[in-house]
């Protein structure tokens, strides 16, 4: 950081991003250095003898000699120099750019020699070859790896190579201060650009009826993202590497003043406290009851993915061989042939094949994957969506800008994810057509209608039981891992009276939409500003957090100094205003509208009333004594406590949809076993 700019134009890459390539390639150059230099020694005097081309091939051999020579002092040169300073202090890499030019200008007189090395290895033309297997072989072997060297440099250049790093870009955006025409004009270009790698990635996306809104959608979130940065991104990279540091060090400092205060979010092992003021269908028993049919949605796939080995054996026994040669059949669409997601629904759902009331995998932009059930155990019509799976749902989950939305009793001007109410919309069209509901409740009429899901399907199951509570008052919805950006604050508060949000640990989904994201993107570059670490320092710190965590001399040595490291924008209340800036934290990295929300005019937050499950920090004692305890603790969580996007090692298996079902099932278990051994204590 900032962008290098070599030949005219922005590249997407730094001064301080050549320490591992260069000393990748100089293990390499010195192993070609000694071989060549031992084939030397063996073979140039054997030139002198040959009839003809020994001159060239004296030529190719003490010029590839000494251009190693040379390629090797550049890239010690670029490792000293792009070791330099922190990110933020690119006037000590000066030199960079002048050695990488020399660098890069020196491929011309190889490829030269390299051609003709290539010409007398292989080609038989030049007759002055030696009998010497040794040098013959080494010979081969450095021309052939000079070519996947160049390959290299070529496939990387085109990594970093910026399409709007042109220097009539960069200087329209230097010269426009006030985000005008000119700004915006660049702005068009970014998103003209995200508009062309979609349709070109995603060419099969766009046969879908909403295809081409949700590439413009995204385009137009992406592009506004990280506008006015002049940031790369190994930046970011070491930004979340940082970001997981202070995040430790304040989560750290937080624990100690809420031990001197004793105040803070109070955590509890003990389910009868927890859930004495939630109405009784509100219970872990009944989570985890429906979560089974949540795990049923993803079909097939999950089943193989929680059983490696025996999944399709467990799925053949479920499985319709050759269903599509057969009588149609009717309540199930847009499976395979063998029916592989219905046999997945049945062993995941535990259900027999009458109680698949419908199942329709169809998949595309806005239309999610779903099966309507009869659950007989609890006398409920289950509706199960699925969550995000395909690219299709991902572009889903991005159309992530706010839009109106409206359902009887819920507050007036209600605002809603946009992708998951296209998602609503489709879905109530395909129970209107199908009429599923009305024919489930003419079999069932004393059932219940519940609602389930997780990630994606969460958030449409909330939004599904907001439209359908009038016509089915008893409605209810279990949802796991539930999005943060779905609703808005007070439609967020209504839909506590109906949905039960289970969410555990770090689960980064759950703290994820646009405000979030919006806020992430400034605390990386006020994490960065504030560091004193090179950014090599920074990617191999961040290897090891990743294997043995963040040690704790590192959340003092990290920074210059941590009073740098600016909090604005962040711990908004829900009696905030709509969002509007953040304040910036230095010009000389950011551009002056860096702080501006372009997407996030309205926060939005979780649905449902939330229990958050943490794994439970063992005792002193029990580390002492190797006893064990309950495994987890819980407490009733507020939409507030998930607006802050956290970077922890288990913020995407706390996600896994079987992770959370197996969290409850340890807790079940753990909760029989006490109860028994009280029991017992009891008896005796």
């Amino acid at each position: 950081m900032p962008a290098l700019r070599l030949f005219g134009r922005k590249w997407l890459a730094a001064s301080d991003d050549l320490v591992f390539p260069s000393l990748f390639e100089i293990c390499f150059r010195l192993v070609w250095l000694i071989l060549i230099a031992i084939v030397c020694e063996h073979y140039w005097n054997l030139t002198w003898s040959c009839a003809e081309g020994g001159l060239g091939v004296r030529i190719y051999l003490g010029g590839t000699l000494l251009l190693i020579i040379i390629n090797l002092l550049l890239l010690i040169g670029l490792v000293n120099r792009s070791a330099q300073g922190s990110i933020t202090e690119p006037h000590l890499r000066r030199a960079v750019g002048s050695l990488l030019v020399s660098k890069v200008l020196l491929i011309i007189p190889e490829v030269s020699l390299n051609v003709f090395g290539t010409i007398w290895a292989f080609c038989n033309v030049i007759k002055c070859t030696t009998v010497q297997k040794f040098s013959r072989n080494v010979i081969e072997a450095i021309v052939l790896f000079n070519w996947v060297l160049f390959a290299l440099i070529i496939f990387g250049m085109a990594i970093v190579f910026d399409p709007l790093g042109s220097t009539k870009y960069r200087r329209s955006r230097d010269t426009n201060d006030n985000n005008g025409p000119t700004e915006s004009a660049f702005h068009r270009k970014v998103y003209s650009l995200w508009m062309r790698r979609f349709r070109w990635a995603f060419c099969c996306l766009r046969k879908d009826e909403f295809g081409h809104e949700a590439f413009a959608q995204v385009a137009s979130l992406l592009s506004a993202l990280f506008r006015g940065t002049d940031l790369v991104p190994s930046d970011f990279m070491a930004g979340c590497v940082l970001l997981r540091v202070r995040q430790k060090r304040e989560t750290r400092e937080m624990r100690r003043i809420r031990m001197l205060n004793d105040d803070g979010p109070r955590y509890s092992t003990d389910l009868a406290r927890i859930f004495a003021t939630a109405p009784p269908w509100m219970t872990i028993k009944n989570a985890r009851h429906f979560m089974r049919f949540a795990l049923a949605s993803y079909g097939w796939p999950l089943v193989c993915y929680m059983h490696c080995c025996t999944g399709p054996y467990r799925l053949i026994k479920k499985s319709i061989c050759c269903a599509c040669f057969r009588s149609k059949y009717s309540v199930v669409v847009d499976d395979n042939c063998c029916l592989c997601h219905f046999a997945g629904v049945k062993f995941m759902s535990r259900l027999r094949n009458d109680d698949v009331l419908y199942a329709s995998f169809r998949n595309h932009v806005f239309e999610l994957p779903f099966c309507v059930l009869a659950d007989h155990s609890t006398k409920s019509i289950v509706v199960t969506i699925r969550g995000s799976f395909s690219f299709r749902d991902i572009f889903t989950d991005l159309t992530a800008n706010c839009e109106r939305f409206e359902a009887p009793g819920m507050p007036p001007d209600s605002a809603a994810h946009r992708g998951m109410v296209a998602g609503v919309e489709q879905l109530m069209k395909r129970l209107q057509e199908t009429k599923i509901l009305d024919r489930a409740f003419t079999t069932y009429p004393e059932y219940s209608l519940v609602f389930t899901g997780h990630s994606l399907g969460a958030g449409v199951a909330i939004l599904m039981g907001a439209k359908l509570r009038t016509k089915y008052p008893d409605l209810r919805v279990y949802a796991f891992a539930t999005p943060a950006g779905l609703l808005s604050r007070e439609a967020a508060r209504y839909t506590e009276t109906y949905a039960f949000t289970v969410g555990v640990g770090d689960d980064f989904v759950m703290r994820l939409g646009v405000d979030s994201i919006e806020n992430l993107r400034t605390m990386i570059i006020e994490t960065i500003r504030a560091c004193k670490l090179p950014k090599y320092r920074i990617m191999l710190n961040g290897f090891g957090y990743a294997i043995f965590g963040v040690p704790s001399r590192d959340l003092e040595t990290t920074f210059f100094d941590v009073t740098q490291i600016e909090t604005s924008g962040q711990g908004s209340s829900s009696e905030d205003p709509p969002i509007s800036t953040i304040t910036p934290p230095t010009a000389s990295m950011l551009s002056q509208d860096i702080g501006v929300r372009r997407f996030a005019k309205t926060r939005l937050y979780t649905g449902g009333r939330i229990l958050h499950i943490v794994r439970r920090k063992r005792t002193e004692l029990e580390k002492k004594s190797n006893s064990g305890g309950p495994t987890f603790e819980m407490r009733w969580a507020t939409p507030e406590d998930f607006t802050e996007l956290k970077i922890m090692p288990r913020m995407f298996l706390d996600h896994f949809p079987d992770y959370i079902y197996r969290t409850m099932s340890t807790i079940l278990e753990e909760q029989k076993a006490t109860a028994e051994s009280i029991t017992s204590i009891h008896e005796i």
